[in-house]
Order: structure tokens, then C-alpha cells, then sequence
């Protein structure tokens, strides 16, 4: 039975493509995420594909001409694509086509098509759902493959037999995973194994696409899918082998340790839950990965990880610089938050002493709260008693934390004297005793021993320079 979705259509951007479309005598259909993203309820998406039997990039621009204000209309003649913006809505016409690749690329020889054969060339079935904006059959649904019924079924399958689509454009596994994991659907058994049998494939994909994939998994609402479905399948030991080596438990003389893979994508899980940070989130994918190299066994002290966070830090850069992420603050964020990933950890299972809550907040700056939210992310423990231990403990961690900032305001302080004011007062040139009497104020204060205030740090300075021999 054809299902007509009019309702889906009734925005006035609608009439007007129509309009257009008769005016200048091609068929015009919206196609894609825009179709999928109605029948789940998702809401109004922020950009949408129509597809014209004809020229996509002659639709655009009547469409832009039929518009009350001047539009600009962005072309990719290579791409045959062509884009405008209207009222917040990005929408983007291409002509129908057909494509066929060669192996060692992922770049399609295109010809002109049927609506039939633009359909065919779509990635999943419930992306190559369309909807007519003919007069003739307006908001008619052109379903050939049974992407509805997926939807309803939530399952993510291929228009064509899964190894055509996965070895012409491997970016389509990833794209798999991804929709898996947002919408929460699964990948069809065939699919499935056929990205498992052309996981390699994805070695001729951009490492920029790959990682727009990533950011997208790890941005959804529960990652640890996603990242399962890549372990599975064998790409993840193509993109990050650093965590499939965390992966599986080693037991020496009946002592275990835990399997730091899993471990991590329920850590990864737990800060979905709690922040929307991607930077943040990919800390905490990444906040063990140190363990694999430093991962030793002693007789006396059992599984050790000495270091980890250490190492982990600089696997971080090589790791972004690999993928080419960005080099910037935002690497260094991660790097920050996977060096100091223990430091919490070892003040709540001790004391917490002002001195050691003042390092932590002089040393994680502004990012302390990020630090302490990746720290509880970390328990993973399913013993209740320890969880609601180790719970407790940090919320008076960061009551500590919250105390020593109202009261020493230690947050990415300066000394109260500066290297400048030590050579006036001494009559010094630069030399290594500034930077002796400076660090020695900077640890008093952290220390506890004077208040980080101008008149306490002189004074010690004074003291300080006076053991040095200083006048």
C-alpha cells in the first residue's frame, strides 16, 4: 500500500522546490536522513537532500530565484551538488545518479540516473526512503527496499548485497556502526559479516572522515555500542590498536587483573551520563591506554601499571597526531586529563589532606571539575558497598576542593611576588637563585606554610633569600 506522508512535507521551503521543479521540468524528490529522521520522531533535521531527475544545481538555483529574499546558492560543479541556506535549514540538491568505483578508491565515476538508481547507490535502506514533491503524487513515499520496515524492526541494512556497498565506499562500516549506535538499532547478521570480511578496506578512507565518524559514536548516548560493534568487527585494530591491546585478562600464580578494554567503554559510558563534552569523553576513552605497555607481574606485589598515566599521556599525541586531530589545547586537554587520572583516585583512598587538594587544584587548573567528573566515571566496581565507598569519598574530595579555593584561591595562582620584584630587591640579574626563591614561595603556599597573599609571600622571600646568602 503506498503510505503519502503530506504532514512531513508542509513547511512552505516545500511548495516552493515543487514549484521550481515544474517550472523548469524535472522530478524532485527529498530523500534521506530528513524521510528517516520523521517516521523515528527525531524531530526537524538541520539539513536536507533533494534529489532531482534532472540537474540538481539548475533546481537550486530557481529555487533560490523564487525565494522573497536574495539566497546565494553554493555550487560544486565536480560533485554536480549544489546548496542553499533558508530560515536556519541548510538544504542540498543533487542531480540522480548512478555510480561505480574502483578498488582503490572510494571516489565514484558518476553518471545521470533514475530516482531508482540514486536510490540504489544509498548507504542503508532507511536512508533511501524518499518522498515525492511532484504535484502529481505529493508526499508519496518511494520505498523500494523496505526501509520502513527496518525502521519499525530497527535494523540497519544495506539497498544492495552489504560487500558491493562496504568495498565500493568503506566508509559505510563506520557510517553503519554510527547509526547502530545513535539510534540504537542492530546491523544486520549479513552486514555485519560483510564489514568483518572488508574491515581493511578501511585503510583508503581519509583519517579526517574516519574520525568524524568517531567524534559521532563517542558523542551518542551510549558509545561502549559503538566501539563494541568496531572491536567485532576489526576495524578498531585499524583506528585505535592502542585499545584493542587493553583488551582480555592475563592470571599469573591466581592473580587476575581486570580486562582494561571493557573497563574502559564502561568508563566511557558512565561520563556520557554526565557530560556532553567530547573532549572529555575521549579522555576518558583513552585514560588507560597507558597500561598496556607498563602492564608487569610480581611475585610480591601481583599486576602493576606503574606509570601508566605517564605514558598514556604521550600516547595521547601520537594518537591525535595519527588520526590528525587537532594538535591544539584541545589535545592538550586530553593529554592533562589522562596524566592526572589517578591523582584524585589516590587523595580519596587516603586522607585528604588540604596540602594534597591544593596541588591538585594548583596543578588541574581550571579543568579540576572535568578531573573529578572522568574520576567517578571510573568506578566501574559492581560490588555496592565499594561503589558507594569510593563515592563517598570523592564528594569529600571535592568538598576539599571547594574549601581550599574559597579559602587559598590557589586555582592557577601566580606567586604574590614576582621575578622581577626578587632582582629590585636584591639587586640581582636573571639567574638561578629567582627561580629557587620563586618555587620555594610557590611550595609554602601549597604546602600550607603562608597564606597566598602579598605580605606572607615577601616575608618569605626575605627568610628564603637570607639562607641563600642573599642581602
Amino acid at each position: 500500500m503506498q503510505q503519502n506522508l503530506k504532514e512531513a512535507i508542509q513547511d512552505p521551503i516545500f511548495k516552493i522546490i515543487t514549484k521550481a521543479a515544474e517550472q523548469i521540468g524535472v522530478d524532485c524528490y527529498v530523500i534521506g536522513g530528513f524521510v528517516r529522521d520523521h517516521l523515528l520522531q527525531r524531530g526537524l533535521p538541520k539539513d536536507i537532500d533533494i534529489v532531482a531527475v534532472g540537474s540538481g544545481i539548475a533546481l537550486a538555483n530557481k529555487v533560490a530565484s523564487l525565494l522573497p529574499k536574495k539566497t546565494k546558492v553554493s555550487v560544486f560543479k565536480n560533485f554536480g551538488t549544489a546548496m542553499l541556506q533558508h530560515d536556519g535549514i541548510e538544504l542540498e540538491f543533487v542531480g540522480a545518479r548512478k555510480e561505480s568505483y574502483h578498488r582503490d578508491s572510494r571516489k565514484p565515476v558518476v553518471e545521470d540516473g533514475t530516482l531508482e538508481d540514486d536510490q540504489n547507490r544509498r548507504d542503508f535502506t532507511i536512508n533511501a526512503l524518499a518522498l515525492s514533491l511532484n504535484t502529481k503524487n505529493f508526499g508519496d513515499l518511494v520505498d523500494p527496499f523496505g526501509g520502513v520496515l527496518d525502521l519499525e524492526k530497527k535494523v540497519i541494512r544495506t539497498p544492495l548485497a552489504p560487500n558491493i556497498t562496504y568495498s565500493d565506499d568503506p566508509l559505510r562500516m563506520m557510517r553503519a556502526i554510527r547509526f547502530a549506535t545513535q539510534l540504537n538499532f542492530e546491523i544486520a547478521l549479513p552486514s555485519l559479516q560483510a564489514i568483518t570480511d572488508n574491515n581493511e578496506r578501511i585503510k583508503i578512507i581519509s583519517k579526517e572522515r574516519i574520525v568524524d565518524e568517531l567524534h559521532k559514536i563517542i558523542a551518542s548516548t551510549k558509545p561502549s555500542k559503538g566501539f563494541a560493534l568496531l572491536h567485532k568487527t576489526g576495524l578498531l585494530a585499524y583506528i585505535l590498536p592502542e585499545l584493542v591491546a587493553l583488551q582480555g585478562i592475563e592470571e599469573i600464580e591466581g592473580q587476575r587483573h581486570k580486562d582494561n578494554f571493557w573497563h574502559t567503554l564502561e568508563v566511557v559510558d558512565n561520563i556520557s551520563e554526565t557530560t556532553d563534552n567530547l573532549w572529555l569523553r575521549w579522555a576518558a576513552l583513552l585514560h588507560d591506554i597507558g597500561k598496556a605497555p607498563t602492564k608487569k607481574f610480581h611475585k610480591k606485589n601481583g599486576w602493576t601499571f606503574h606509570g601508566h598515566e605517564f605514558v598514556g599521556s604521550k600516547m595521547v599525541y601520537k594518537i591525535f597526531k595519527r588520526l590528525r586531530m587537532p594538535l591544539n589545547d584541545k589535545m592538550k586537554f586530553v593529554q592533562k586529563m589522562v596524566l592526572m587520572s589517578s591523582r584524585p583516585i589516590v587523595i580519596a583512598e587516603d586522607f585528604a589532606t588540604d596540602s594534597a587538594v591544593r596541588r591538585l587544584v594548583f596543578d588541574a587548573g581550571d579543568f579540576v571539575d572535568d578531573l573529578m567528573t572522568l574520576c567517578e566515571a571510573d568506578i566501574t566496581t559492581k560490588n555496592t558497598k565499594k561503589q558507594k565507598k569510593y563515592k563517598n569519598n570523592f564528594k569529600v574530595v571535592r568538598q576539599k576542593i571547594q574549601e581550599v579555593e574559597e579559602r587559598d584561591h590557589v586555582r592557577n595562582f601566580q606567586p604574590p611576588v614576582s621575578g622581577e620584584e626578587i632582582m629590585r630587591t636584591f639587586n640581582l640579574k636573571p639567574s638561578k637563585e629567582i627561580g629557587i626563591i620563586k618555587d620555594a614561595i610557590k611550595e609554602a603556599i601549597l604546602e600550607g606554610e603562608i597564606a597566598n597573599e602579598y605580605d606572607a609571600a615577601k616575608a618569605f622571600m626575605l627568610k628564603k633569600a637570607a639562607e641563600l646568602g642573599l642581602k
